[in-house]
């Protein structure tokens, strides 16, 4: 008889792992109707009741089997800020940072995804700094805002080599297959744009070095000290999509499930959140975000990188979320430290364009409001304008790329008009979605569409 085996999951994994559970194979619709909500599976939940993802920073035991014999916490997020100065958590920073960079990377050539925030930027700056062998790319939307030009000014004030990526329309068709085999349906298809450029990323390098969750560690989620109902609310908002309420609700009443769907959802959401034992609302729903978010959502498409060279993330170890537990939040906010960071180790990289506040760098972004950003905010609502009347929309969003268009639009209904797809999801709720896209609001029911390409897949694949 073999012996259990011990499956230890870091604080913030970067991949899921599943485990057995002794109770009836069968479908779990509740959790597909969070899934298509929020875009993401909720803690412990898969497509089936049988099957759980087993929780980040625990011990599990599994036997022989793959049952889940018994899951212990060895992590728990906390907020214990210590009295220390901001140049004393700045220099704390910097030597972690560095150091998690130069253990994970070693001597290997590293593949460095460039966009035109503060993530990959403050990577960027500890490589470059570490003396590290890099060979950065971007990537942007045809006919869409050129991120890869603050990426490429990036990667030359560092010396790294460059590479600029277009994602063309369309795509995702011709992926779509080994794209679900990969993330196995745990993600919506229109996100993963590394996809697009997976084969050309081969030759390149030996492993990545990926900025995911920074964003979140790095910031407040709120400056206020809110109720708990308050930050039941502040959650749903932040992890709702657009038209998924709509397409969950149809669902869950389709197939006949006890209660109400929102209720449902906000109790849930309610019962973990009291599970975290932190006073503080910023760091509490960080801490949310980072057990039940990151794990589910964000980690899903690593699967991707990974499908093409191992994957290193600085933000997601383990010593980094110790350290984010004990920096005051005032410290964390408006992306204070990495900013420090950036400013502290280069100052060419910090007068470069920030893209999420353009035309405003790190030196002067707080003037990003009016009368300050008027002349850049006019000038590009008329290139957008005029853009739109050539005949190729200026083009913002993932989805725009796979589901606007004839051939698209061909390539889409092949997925979500089949009979094999009408025994898990009633035509009516289809037909309901799709119109809903093509006739109302593309921006709202962009998401629910591609929720129903995701089971369109995952139902083929386990069909």
């Amino acid at each position: 008889m073999k012996k259990p085996l011990q499956t230890k999951v870091p604080v913030i994994p970067k991949k899921q792992t599943f485990a057995k559970v002794k109770t009836e194979h069968v479908i779990n619709y509740e959790a597909i109707c969070v899934f298509t909500a929020i875009g993401f599976f909720l803690d412990e939940d898969t497509y089936f009741k049988d099957e759980v993802c087993l929780k980040p920073g625990t011990v599990n035991t599994i036997d022989e089997d793959g049952f889940l014999i018994k899951s212990e916490s060895y992590f728990q997020w906390h907020y214990s800020p210590r009295d220390i100065s901001f140049e004393e958590a700045l220099s704390e920073f910097s030597e972690l940072f560095e150091s998690i960079i130069d253990q994970q990377v070693g001597s290997k050539r590293v593949i460095l995804p460039l966009s035109g925030g503060l993530d990959s930027r403050t990577q960027a700056v500890a490589l470059n700094h570490l003396g590290k062998n890099v060979e950065a790319y971007s990537y942007s939307f045809e006919n869409g805002y050129n991120e890869a030009n603050i990426s490429r000014q990036i990667a030359n004030a560092c010396g790294f080599s460059f590479e600029a990526y277009t994602i063309a329309e369309g795509y995702l068709w011709d992926k779509v297959k080994k794209l679900s085999s990969i993330n196995q349906c745990y993600s919506e298809f229109t996100h993963p744009r590394q996809m697009a450029v997976a084969e050309e990323l081969k030759s390149k390098g030996d492993v990545f070095s990926l900025g995911h969750w920074g964003d979140v560690l790095f910031d407040a989620t709120t400056k206020e000290q809110l109720s708990i109902d308050d930050e039941v609310n502040l959650i749903l908002k932040k992890i709702v999509k657009p038209g998924g309420l709509q397409l969950a609700k149809a669902l869950w009443e389709s197939w006949s499930l006890d209660g109400d769907f929102e209720l449902y959802l906000r109790d849930r959401i309610k019962s973990l959140l009291s599970q975290i034992n932190i006073e503080n609302s910023s760091a509490k729903i960080r801490a949310f975000k980072s057990m039940y978010w990151a794990p589910r959502w964000t980690t899903v498409n690593l699967s991707v990188f990974e499908n093409i060279h191992p994957i290193t993330l600085p933000y997601y170890n383990d010593k980094m979320c110790q350290f984010i537990c004990t920096i005051p939040e005032a410290y964390l906010e408006d992306r204070k430290l990495q900013i420090a960071y950036i400013k502290k180790r280069s100052k060419v990289l910090s007068k470069i364009t920030w893209q999420e506040q353009k035309p405003f760098n790190l030196n002067n972004f707080q003037f990003n409001k009016s009368p300050y950003n008027l002349p850049y905010r006019i000038n590009n609502k008329l290139y957008r304008t005029l853009k739109s009347f050539t005949g190729k929309p200026y083009i913002q969003r993932n989805w725009e790329l796979q589901f606007l268009g004839k051939d698209n639009d061909n390539n889409l209904k092949t997925y979500i008009y089949n009979d094999s797809f009408y025994s898990l999801i009633d035509k009516k709720i289809i037909d309901s979605i799709y119109h809903s896209f093509r006739e109302q609001d593309r921006v709202k029911f962009s998401h629910p569409l591609s929720m129903l390409l995701t089971l369109s897949l995952w139902q083929k694949n386990n069909s």
